[in-house]
């Protein structure tokens, strides 16, 4: 039969505390993942370390009223992608597999509208060791004065890591030192990248061909283990070589099947190959294998640089390079320049005109020019000349000149391009030279100087060009501050000179140029003309939405801004109450300037008269509203959350108490508060308990409290807040509360500890020890755990009942200690008694002790009491009596035992003044302990209340 308790509210007077608690933010930095320490540097700096790959979790806990929120930041370092700056109310940031570059300083800045932000910070320490790098290489010097040559080999070892790591040398499995072997060297170069150790063999001997290891580490710094690579060294020891089977450039047609093989000439070890591409990859379809790059049907775009490289950690890497050039042609080009000596920009006989073509070609030297007129090969004379490379015109440029312009002159000139003997097409440009033949002239047609278009619409911006030929037209922006066009181009070309925008916004307005190219057309000045575009777009308003509280009976005025709009002016506004038009508010006086706003009042607020209201504003392009939500209710209550000790323990029902505080928002914006409705639900269930409080006059500031009673250990509640006025409910709040265990409570007679909170009632770990003890219970147990240890419940039975324990599987170690400490006691008694349940089951069980920490003796451990040794599957009490001489902490070490059968647990940890209990149960009452599968005898100090507990639980 399942028992189920009832959630009563004591009928425990309200309290009113006269006093103004609203108080600024304060913050403090706590962590809560897989760190390996923190500490503090020289400089009183927080330094959090933890490995790479581990979770970060870092906690900003808040205080101040109203309840603070928390963003994170971080310098120093690049953010983890997942990682951006968060404006949360649990106060965690958490990153997943950090990484090194994550390293740094993060900030969490609390602020709740009251004095300054409270900012804290802390540096993350980011430990990692990767795989070492070893490399070899030698010089050979000839000694003439011995006439012999001295052949010396550097190993290089090579590794990133944090903390910096240690190197050791090993020949064999021999340590390599200075001291025990003069032909060696060990030394750190000077300006290298990463860490690096060098070990010099000097003037090799026979012995020194041998296997060498390089074994780096961080000293387990968060259990990174050591890591080490082999180099052998032989006499045939040398670094690569290599050779390729084509020329460095190749020269190749386009669709043709390209093969470069890359040989080696040398190297011990056997090197590596591997094919690289610049820039970019390799080409879609390549395959490098082998040492053979292939490439099929190779086009234009396959062009570029192609390095084979040959490793082998001897030496520096080989490498050979391939220029593929794949033949092609595009951009055809021409420029018509008059006599430049005579300044001139048109046409004239008698003075002298040059003509040019260019393509743009690959490789650029190979290409060949040939000019015609009239469709004959243009011959050479003394008044024509062909020129190529000219320098006032880009690389590779055929030139025709015009001495002396006759009538005769006058004509179709045609330029051909071409790969002599290569399947690549020919590309040719024509020029007609006339007394038709005048220079561009550009203009913006009439009524296109201004477009203007709505934003999300397309636009076309037109300049018109006229002469012969007509040349392209090049658009750029004249606004410094947006210097790109649309395209993302600084310039960009239109045949037509037309520049099309397609899904304007607003930020593409401003003013446009057109000018004319200097190629395919007349090679003088430009000329340009310039175009305004104006986007319009719809208004902006403030406020969007806004919450307009007031006490029934008083007026309310309600207005409307706009902000900014194109055009910026109000064409109309209309109000809506609830959906419904209303009348026209009064019109505004005329005045100098437009009117920016439209204004609503109400002569007084009431239940009818409250509710949504609407005001849109257009401006003929669109429209903007602004929303007013008009009302009598009470704004929601602030609890308050920084209630010292809220939960109070009744350890003999299992039952606890909350004491419940709160303010009220703006009290006095509208009518006096009657009364709060509290609901209270346990988290989990569906039926909530429901009471009306009454009160009187709350002022702003005032700090309200009310007792909660007869919750359950450990469940958590759901509390809903609702305050009343006249007008009927306000706004509810609603938040969680926790059991959480009285800490350092005055009276030590109440000091249990049930470990159902994470502050553990003050406890903290040990940070001298080897390990954590480790808060859980039967719902967060690792379903992985080793079985045949530790206890499958806490000493309650209840699968949500915590308790303490030490996990023993890798990687600790025989002898490995783990301390947990209580917070410090002041000695009011000569007497005190710690009584604590255990279980210590499993047959690796190392040793429980009980220590006393006196700060008088400076801080001396001493014991209290042991235990060792597997006690079997079940919980057992014990009363410790202990005689401190002035404050004191006391101290619960797990030891490990010879295996990771060795988990051993604490539960209901109680200190109290004075001797110990005598009274033992009986002994032949038989406890069934939940979960355990079997009934079993009782240890001899289980108290008789216990057993009943237990055995009401079970039915």
């Amino acid at each position: 039969m399942e028992v189920t308790c009832l959630l009563l509210l004591a009928l425990i007077p309200f309290h009113c505390r006269g006093q103004g608690v609203y108080a600024p933010a304060q913050a403090q930095i706590v962590h809560a993942g897989q760190a390996c320490v923190v500490k503090e540097d020289n400089i009183s700096e927080r330094v959090y370390t933890i490995r790479e790959g581990d979770t970060l979790v870092l906690q900003c806990l808040v205080t101040g009223h109203p309840r603070p929120q928390v963003r994170w930041t971080k310098t120093a370092g690049s953010a983890s992608d997942k990682f951006q700056e968060t404006s949360v109310f649990n106060e965690t940031l958490r990153i997943e597999r950090i990484a090194r570059t994550q390293g740094g300083r993060y900030y969490c800045k609390a602020e709740n509208g009251v004095g300054v932000p409270a900012i804290k910070s802390i540096r993350v320490d980011v430990q990692y060791l990767d795989e070492p790098m070893l490399t070899v290489h030698q010089t050979v010097s000839d000694v003439r004065g011995n006439f012999y040559q001295e052949k010396t080999v550097f190993l290089r070892c090579t590794v990133n890591s944090n903390p910096p790591a240690r190197f050791i040398w090993k020949r064999g499995s021999d340590t390599l030192s200075h001291s025990q072997d003069n032909g060696v060297d060990i030394y750190e170069p000077l300006y290298t990248q990463g860490e690096t150790k060098v070990l010099k063999l000097k003037n090799l001997r026979p012995q020194d061909y041998a296997s060498y290891t390089c074994q780096v580490s961080v000293r387990n710094v968060c259990g990174i283990p050591d890591k080490a690579i082999t180099f052998r060294l032989t006499n045939t020891t040398a670094p690569p070589a290599l050779k390729v089977s084509v020329n460095e450039t190749l020269v190749v047609n386009p669709g043709e099947n390209v093969t470069v093989q890359c040989l080696l000439a040398g190297g011990d070890p056997l090197p590596q190959l591997q094919w690289s591409h610049g820039p970019g990859p390799l080409p879609l379809g390549a395959v490098a294998q082998s040492g053979t790059l292939s490439i099929p049907s190779v086009q234009a775009q396959d062009s570029g640089y192609y390095n084979c490289t040959a490793t082998n950690n001897v030496g520096n890497p080989a490498k050979k390079t391939v220029n593929l050039l794949v033949r092609s042609m595009k951009n055809a080009t021409f420029q018509i320049t008059p006599d430049v000596i005579k300044e001139s920009e048109n046409i004239q006989l008698g003075q002298d005109l040059k003509l040019s073509c260019h393509v743009d070609a690959v490789p650029q030297e190979k290409v060949t020019y040939q000019w015609f007129k009239n469709g004959k090969p243009a011959r050479m004379s003394k008044r024509l000349l062909v020129t190529r490379n000219d320098p006032e015109l880009p690389a590779v440029t055929s030139s025709l000149e015009l001495i002396d312009l006759h009538f005769s002159d006058y004509g179709t000139y045609l330029c051909v391009a071409s790969f002599p003997g290569a399947p690549v097409p020919d590309l040719s440009v024509e020029v007609n030279i006339s007394s038709e033949t005048v220079p561009p002239t550009i203009s913006v047609p009439k009524g296109r100087a201004v477009v203007t278009v709505r934003e999300g619409s397309p636009a076309e911006l037109q300049c018109e060009v006229r002469g012969k030929p007509r040349p392209p037209v090049l658009w750029s922006r004249v606004d410094k501050e947006a210097a790109l066009l649309p395209s993302g181009l600084p310039l960009e070309e239109t045949p037509d000179g037309k520049l099309r925008l397609e899904h304007v916004s607003r930020d593409m307005s401003g003013t446009y140029r057109c000018q004319t190219a200097r190629y395919n057309g007349f090679n003088v000045r430009p000329r340009e003309a310039q175009v305004q575009l104006n986007v319009q777009f719809p208004p902006e308003v403030e406020p969007s939405s806004q919450d307009v509280r007031q006490a029934l009976g008083r007026p309310v005025l309600l207005r409307c801004s706009l902000l900014r709009g194109s055009p910026q002016r109000i064409a109309s506004a209309v109000w809506r109450f609830k959906g419904q038009l209303l009348p026209p508010p009064p019109a505004v006086p005329v005045a100098a300037e437009a009117p920016d706003h439209s204004e609503l009042r109400l002569d007084a607020v009431t239940r009818d008269s409250s509710g949504s209201y609407e005001c849109s504003i257009s401006n003929d392009v669109g429209s903007a509203t602004c929303l007013f939500q008009v009302s009598a209710k009470a704004y929601s209550p602030e609890f308050y959350f920084d209630t010292p000790n809220p939960t109070r323990s009744h350890k003999l029902s299992k039952n606890y108490s909350y004491v419940l505080q709160w303010t009220q928002r703006e009290p006095d914006a509208v009518d006096p508060l009657l009364n709060y409705r509290l609901s209270v639900r346990q988290l989990n269930q569906h039926n909530a308990v429901v009471k009306a409080i009454p009160v009187r006059r709350v002022e702003k500031g005032q700090l309200l409290e009310y007792i909660l009673t007869d919750l359950r250990v450990p469940y958590s509640y759901e509390v809903r807040l609702t305050p009343y006025t006249t007008f009927g409910a306000g706004d509810m709040a609603s938040r969680i509360i926790h059991y959480t265990e009285p800490i350092n409570s005055p009276n030590l007679s109440d000091n249990t500890c049930h470990f159902e909170d994470e502050k553990i009632c003050g406890y903290t770990q040990d940070l001298t020890d080897n390990f954590d003890w480790t808060r859980q219970n039967a719902l967060t147990q690792n379903p992985k755990r080793s079985p045949n240890t530790g206890p499958p419940t806490d000493i309650s039975g209840s699968p949500e009942g915590y308790y303490m324990f030490i996990e023993t599987s890798r990687p600790r170690e025989l002898g490995d200690r783990a301390r947990l400490v209580s917070p410090l006691y002041n000695a009011s008694a000569k007497f005190y008694c710690v009584s604590f349940f255990y279980h210590m089951y499993g047959k690796h069980i190392g040793s429980l002790n009980l220590l006393v920490r006196s700060r008088n003796k400076g801080g001396l451990d001493t014991h209290a009491w042991s235990l060792s040794g597997n006690k079997g599957n079940v919980w057992q009490q014990v009363h410790v009596p202990i005689k401190p001489s002035g404050p004191f902490q006391i101290i619960f070490e797990g030891v490990r035992g010879s295996g990771y059968l060795g988990d051993i647990a604490i539960d209901d940890v109680t200190l109290k003044k004075g001797e110990c209990p005598r009274k033992q149960m009986d002994p032949n009452k038989v406890v069934v302990i939940p979960g355990s599968g079997a009934p079993r005898q009782p240890h001899p100090q289980l108290w008789g209340p216990m057993v009943i507990f237990l055995l009401a639980l079970q039915r």
